[in-house]
């Protein structure tokens, strides 16, 4: 899943995954807030399990919401959603601060900044 309100970022991120061939769905939003709204509806499903994204990549700097307010909110999500989400932040933010208060956050596994390369996918170990 892809959560930027760029959405040329989105965009680009979505053909650099599909180029990539490591998945058959991509779930794009353009804010954080329709995003996590979604996350719930899925996990009330029976099949939770295989609709729920396995990585979340995550902007920080968005409107209404942003990537941290996001992740406030991902923490009150069910255990099923939580297990099966690795949160990866993908921003364009070069502050020691955000990577630090990205670190405080349980499923946060990894910190990148745009653009999603190809080689990082494919490394991808979360």
């Amino acid at each position: 899943m892809l959560i930027d309100d760029n959405e040329i970022d989105n965009l680009i991120n979505q053909k650099m995954i599909e180029a990539a061939a490591v998945t058959d769905n991509i779930y794009t939003h353009t804010g954080a807030k329709s995003a996590i709204e979604f996350l719930k509806n899925m996990e009330k499903l029976d099949v939770a399990d295989q609709v729920l994204p396995d990585v979340i990549f995550l902007d920080i700097d968005m409107p209404l919401m942003d990537g941290f307010q996001f992740l406030d909110e991902f923490e009150k999500l069910t255990n099923i959603a939580k297990k099966k989400c690795k949160i990866v932040m993908l921003t364009s933010s070069i502050n020691p601060q955000d990577f630090n208060r990205s670190k405080k956050y349980e499923n946060v596994r990894l910190y990148l900044n745009k653009p999603l390369s190809h080689e990082s996918i494919v490394k991808l170990e979360v």
